[in-house]
């Protein structure tokens, strides 16, 4: 049951993200700025949308976005701006919030460094495990359930998004990476993970068969991703 209601989530929420008008307004004002410093030393700037009937006695999905490299820097703004305008901030639109009531987090990442790497060698990113932890600090803080945390990016995030899945099979219930790609030796750690995958093909700064390689290969190992 958990697997279904995870994957209606996922198909609905990718239709409200390009289906639906934008019509959140002044969307820097309601996602709330905040700095999330790790143990080691390292922060993080995220934003933070809570929805305005938050109870914390109920359990609320959260939706993590990885913005492409445009989003890139440290005002804590431009990954919920701009070309991630729409991405971040559809999960905020208060009609989509009326029917699936979700937390959303978008943290930034620093000029001249990526969410992760494409190397097949690499098998670990320091900004994806901020990004963890950040999640796992939140859950501290917020009434979330450990069974709906969603991911999803474009771009340099949608590539971020397909590592992040791989790395942490077991943590997200879906994920919806656009225009990016990952490691196809992956494939079998992400098969079980329900995820829609979009892509332009005429897209020239991510070729499109960087998403359709993987869909490929997850459909080789026995998963049933959309594209």
């Amino acid at each position: 049951m958990i697997y279904k209601f995870n994957f209606y989530f996922l198909i609905l929420a990718a239709l409200f993200m390009f289906l639906t008008p934008f019509r959140v307004k002044g969307q820097v004002s309601v996602f709330k700025a905040r700095v999330y410093t790790s143990s080691s030393g390292k922060t993080v700037p995220y934003r933070l949308f809570i929805p305005e009937k938050y109870d914390s006695r109920k359990k609320y999905p959260l939706v993590l976005w990885l913005h492409g490299g445009g989003g890139r820097g440290s005002d804590n703004e431009k990954q919920i701006t701009d070309g991630n305008t729409k991405g971040a901030s559809v999960w905020a639109e208060s009609r989509n919030q009326s029917r699936f009531p979700v937390i959303v987090v978008a943290p930034q990442c620093p000029e001249n460094e990526m969410w992760t790497t494409i190397q097949p060698e690499v098998k670990s990113s320091e900004r994806l495990r901020l990004v963890v932890e950040l999640i796992k600090e939140l859950r501290k803080s917020y009434s979330i359930d450990a069974d709906r945390l969603y991911a999803a990016g474009q771009s340099m995030g949608g590539y971020g998004t397909w590592a992040l899945i791989a790395e942490y099979p077991k943590m997200f219930a879906a994920a919806i990476p656009i225009c990016g790609g990952g490691n196809e030796s992956d494939a079998a750690e992400i098969a079980d993970t329900p995820i829609w995958a979009f892509h332009g093909e005429l897209d020239r700064s991510v070729k499109v068969e960087r998403s359709r390689e993987m869909i490929a290969a997850i459909k080789k190992v026995g998963g049933k991703p959309k594209y």
